[in-house]
């Protein structure tokens, strides 16, 4: 049996070999993409024949450093990071062969981009309470049959760029609210589906609104067994905070890097009291994130849990705290705001812009991927083991319930 190192050596001389027989500098981007997914070097812990070997999840870290040391391009993962973080492990969970050898593929290379078509006007943190409608209709030849669904989604990211959404929707009203969901992948490009802007506090719009008006959607795109769309959800909300909260990070990366630059650039702004807050602010991140290590670590043995929802809300404090402090480093420069032009950027990046961006977007970290109030009952309950709030509303059926 190969040990860890003999793993990484082996991948090693694969990532040379590859390299020998594909110059990135002369393949064009998407073919050298295509090439390293079916080397099943794309990510290594997925099975033999989706981009990976099937081997620990670890083992990743040093195959995308040879790529980058070799100037290979990367599949821009700030653009399709949905699709990367909770896309691509929920269809690997719960999506047919069929599916996966689909959908896999083109997610990971960026050719298509996911969206996620989860939260309501009417149900943001009560998710199971969603009323976005999917109908069984008949069908004929080899699709066997679909669906219709019309409802509207809100604070859909990204959802102007999206080829396909990862879509929840109620197709049975008459049982309790959490028995009666589907999920589906749902073509962006189709008929019947609409996307909107929702203008951000920053200026820019990232958001969409979703309005869904009989979309169609085959059943060959349903992902899991009819009525067990909350338990494939749940999978996908774990991952989504591993994203978000839990991602690897080197030392001072993120925005703690940000706020140290500047303390190192411009000591005529530093205080004492400054300086006590940057440190304080410094050593936890390095806590948050040697515990994201730790996250990974145990993801790379099973299944998230629900100790994401704690790493997502201190990457929430911690980026709202440290984009603050940044923003009053700046002094009276803090105040004049780079750029508030409408625009529908592709990915989010907290870096190229100015204190005054990062302050105001990272207002939304608290909300998206779970609001904290949220994480604070799932971690009472699922990790603590504290009592759970009564509850009426789970035991009648969803079309009785008030709204």
């Amino acid at each position: 049996m190969l040990t860890g190192a003999d793993q990484a050596a082996g991948l090693r001389q694969q990532v040379r070999d590859f390299l020998a027989g594909h110059d990135p500098a002369a393949l064009p981007r998407l073919d050298f993409l295509r090439a390293r997914f079916d080397a099943g070097l794309a990510w290594v812990h997925y099975p033999a024949g989706l981009g990976g070997q099937g081997l620990p999840r670890s083992l990743q870290a040093a195959v995308d450093a040879d790529f980058a040391a070799a100037g290979a391009p990367d599949n821009n993962p700030a653009r399709i990071g949905i699709g990367l973080g909770m896309a691509a492990p929920t269809i690997l969970a719960y999506g047919s062969e069929e599916q996966q050898r689909r959908w896999l593929r083109p997610l990971w290379t960026g050719e298509e981009v996911w969206c996620q078509l989860f939260s309501e006007p009417g149900a943001g943190s009560d998710l199971a309470g969603l009323a976005t409608r999917a109908v069984r209709v008949p069908g004929d030849g080899e699709a066997g049959g679909g669906w219709r669904v019309t409802g509207q989604k809100v604070w859909t990211s990204i959802a102007h760029a999206a080829r396909w959404g990862l879509l929840l929707a109620r197709t049975d009203p008459d049982v309790p609210k959490h028995a009666g969901l589907t999920y589906f992948g749902l073509d962006m490009t189709g008929h019947g589906v609409e996307v909107r802007p929702l203008r951000q506090l920053t200026g820019e719009a990232e958001f969409n609104e979703v309005f869904l008006t009989d979309a169609a959607v085959a059943d060959t795109d349903r992902i899991g067994g009819v009525g067990e769309g909350w338990r494939v959800a749940q999978a996908t909300l774990m991952n989504e905070r591993i994203a978000i909260g839990g991602g690897a990070l080197p030392r001072e990366g993120g925005m703690v890097g940000v706020a140290a630059n500047a303390w190192r650039e411009h000591p005529e702004a530093r205080t004492p009291g400054l300086h006590d807050r940057l440190i304080r602010l410094w050593a936890d991140a390095e806590v948050a994130r040697l515990a994201g290590a730790r996250l990974r670590q145990q993801l790379a043995a099973g299944a998230p849990g629900p100790e994401g929802s704690a790493a997502k809300i201190v990457f929430a404090r911690l980026n709202q705290e440290l984009s603050a402090f940044d923003l009053e480093f700046a002094g009276p420069g803090g105040l004049r705001y780079d750029d508030w032009t409408l625009r529908r950027p592709e990915a989010l990046s907290f870096f190229g812009r100015g204190p005054g961006y990062r302050y105001l977007r990272a207002r939304g970290n608290s909300i998206e991927g779970g609001t904290s109030e949220i994480l604070r009952n799932i971690i009472a309950e699922r990790v603590l083991g504290l009592p759970a709030e009564p509850r009426t509303d789970t035991r009648v059926p969803w079309k009785d319930l008030p709204r």
